[in-house]
This record gives structure tokens, C-alpha cells and sequence, in this order.
């Protein structure tokens, strides 16, 4: 169980790498979100506008970072505030991995807090997604 005497500010934290984005991935997360926009499930259409083929859907990115936060808050904490950037577009076979830094760890009102900056990132400065997450420790 973590806790909250194991984050300091300015710590690295373990990335989280996600398996390669898929088409098929695409079409499910098109189906549970309802956003059926075919510039994420029909190749056709996306290279008709300009694009080299479909891209993921950008809150898809976010939810990569949210599992992300999720794991680093663990049993121990709750994830009170989660915020999040788009960067680059993803495209299928894209390789995002989760990366995170301790920002701050202060209390509030008695609770302990830890606030956590994170990126997702397809390779060296491909940056999809930013963001920033605060946990309350119980």
C-alpha cells in the first residue's frame, strides 16, 4: 500500500507504457464514448481531409493518463482534480507511454495531498498529452 511519506517533490515516477494503439481499439472506444467521427474509424475518410490514415481519439490519450494516475494513486489515495492538454495527434501502432513527476505534497485542511504532473508521449519529444492530477491520501 502506498503512502503519502513515499512522494516528494520533484521525484520521477515509474512510467506506465501502453500496448500499441490499434484500429480495432479505435472502434471500441468509438463505440463506449458514443464519438463515432469517422477521422478515427475510416482510413478513407481521413485521408480525404489530409490525414495519413485514422488518429485516436484525444480523450482516449486522456484515459491512458487517467489509468496512469490511477496506479500511482493506488488503494491509498483518491484522485480529487485531473486536467489534461492534447498534443500531437496519435495514430494506430503509436507506443504511449506514461510518465509522471511529483509537484508538490502539502496538507489541506488535515488531508494529505500530493500534486503529480504527467505526460503521455508516442517517442522522444512527441508529446500527446499533458496534464496534472491531485491525490488526497486517506
Amino acid at each position: 500500500m502506498k503512502t503519502i511519506t513515499q512522494f516528494v517533490a520533484g521525484q520521477q515516477l515509474p512510467p506506465y507504457t501502453k500496448d500499441k494503439v490499434t484500429k480495432v481499439q479505435l472502434v471500441q472506444y468509438a463505440g463506449a464514448s458514443g464519438d463515432f467521427n469517422p477521422l478515427h474509424t475510416d482510413d478513407t475518410f481521413a485521408q480525404k481531409i489530409g490525414m495519413p490514415g485514422v488518429i485516436a481519439h484525444g480523450m482516449l490519450v486522456m484515459g491512458f493518463l487517467g489509468e496512469y494516475v490511477n496506479k500511482i494513486a493506488g488503494d491509498a489515495a483518491l484522485v480529487k482534480n485531473f486536467n489534461m492538454r492534447f498534443g500531437a495527434m496519435t495514430f494506430p501502432k503509436d507506443v504511449i507511454t506514461c510518465n509522471g513527476i511529483v509537484k508538490d505534497v502539502y496538507e489541506e485542511n488535515g488531508k494529505q495531498m500530493v500534486v503529480v504532473t504527467v505526460t503521455a508521449e508516442k517517442g522522444p519529444e512527441q508529446i500527446v498529452g499533458t496534464g496534472e492530477a491531485t491525490l488526497e491520501f486517506q
